[in-house]
C-alpha cells in the first residue's frame, strides 16, 4: 500500500536548529525533503504554489521512503545546496529561487550567536530591632539580625549574625548602624567585616565618639566575592561599654529606627 506523505510545515515553537545538537531540527529537514519528494526531485509539475493549495493526488505522490535515518545540520544544507545547483530545477525558475533563500536563512542562523541567558540575581534584607552592647572593651562582636524582610538566595543564619549566601558570586553588603555614647570621653568604635568566621584584610573602619548623646550613622558597603554557602558577619567593638547600637520606638511622624539595617546584592554570578 502506497503511503501518502502530507507535508506541513512544522509548528512555530518547533526551532529551526536543534538547540541540543546545534544542528538542523529533524523536523525541519523532513519538511524539506518532503517538498523535495513531492515535486519529483525537480522532474514533475507539482510546483510549491500546488502545495500551498493542497496536497496532491494519491497518483502524483512517489513512494521515495524517509524512514531512514536523515542527514542533519551541514550534511543537510550540503544537500539542500545541491538540490538548488541540480539541473533537474532548471526548469523551475520559482523553486529555484525560494531554495535559495532558503538555504541563505539556514546559513543565517547558523552563525547567529545564542541568546543570552538571563542571570537570576540573588538578594536580602534585613535588620534589627534591638539595641546591642559590647560587654566589654576591645573585643570583637557580631552584630545581629531579627527581622527579615524579603530575600532570595541569602537568609539569616544560626546564630543569628550570620549572612548565609547560597549561591556563588560577588555580593555587595551594605550598611546602616545608629550608634550612640553616654560617656563624656572621647571613645572610638571599630567595624569589619568577617567571611567564614576569618577576618576580611584591610576592611576595618574607626569611628570617633566625642561626648555623651554623641550619636553617629555608620553607613558604608562592602563588595566581596562569596562561595556558595558561605557567610558574611558584620563586627565591631568599641573603646568604652557605653558605645552601644541603638534601636527607638517610633517618634511621630517617622518610624521606628532599627539598630542595624542591611542589605545584600548579588552584583554578578
Amino acid at each position: 500500500m502506497t503511503t501518502q506523505n502530507l507535508t506541513q510545515i512544522p509548528a512555530p515553537r518547533v526551532p529551526l536548529i536543534d538547540e541540543r545538537t546545534g544542528l538542523m531540527a529533524r523536523e525541519w529537514y523532513r519538511f524539506f525533503i518532503n517538498i523535495f519528494d513531492l515535486t519529483g526531485n525537480g522532474s514533475n509539475v507539482t510546483s510549491l504554489t500546488d502545495l500551498q493549495v493542497g496536497p496532491p493526488s494519491q497518483d502524483s505522490i512517489p513512494t521515495t521512503g524517509i524512514d531512514a535515518q536523515p542527514p542533519i545540520g551541514t550534511e543537510a544544507l550540503s544537500q539542500i545546496a545541491s538540490l538548488v545547483s541540480d539541473t533537474q530545477l532548471n526548469n523551475s525558475s520559482e523553486i529555484l529561487a525560494q531554495l535559495a533563500t532558503l538555504s541563505d536563512e539556514v546559513q543565517a542562523a547558523l552563525i547567529q550567536p545564542p541568546m543570552q541567558e538571563i542571570q537570576h540575581l540573588h538578594y536580602g534584607a534585613f535588620h534589627d530591632t534591638t539595641s546591642q552592647t559590647a560587654a566589654a572593651i576591645n573585643t570583637a562582636y557580631a552584630m545581629t539580625f531579627n527581622s527579615t524582610d524579603f530575600a532570595d538566595g541569602v537568609e539569616i543564619g544560626s546564630p543569628t549574625s550570620r549572612i548565609i549566601c547560597r549561591n556563588l558570586g560577588v555580593y555587595n553588603f551594605q550598611f546602616s548602624a545608629q550608634a550612640t555614647t553616654g560617656s563624656a570621653s572621647s571613645h572610638y568604635m571599630y567595624v569589619w567585616p568577617r567571611i567564614n568566621g576569618t577576618d576580611v584584610p584591610d576592611s576595618a573602619t574607626r569611628v570617633e565618639f566625642k561626648g555623651a548623646g554623641n550619636d553617629q550613622v555608620l553607613a558604608w558597603n562592602f563588595l566581596l566575592r562569596m562561595q556558595a554557602n558561605d557567610y558574611f558577619e558584620l563586627m565591631w567593638s568599641a573603646t568604652d561599654t557605653s558605645i552601644q547600637l541603638a534601636s527607638y520606638a517610633t517618634a511621630s511622624p517617622a518610624p521606628a529606627i532599627p539598630s542595624i539595617i542591611l542589605t545584600v546584592t548579588e552584583a554578578t554570578i
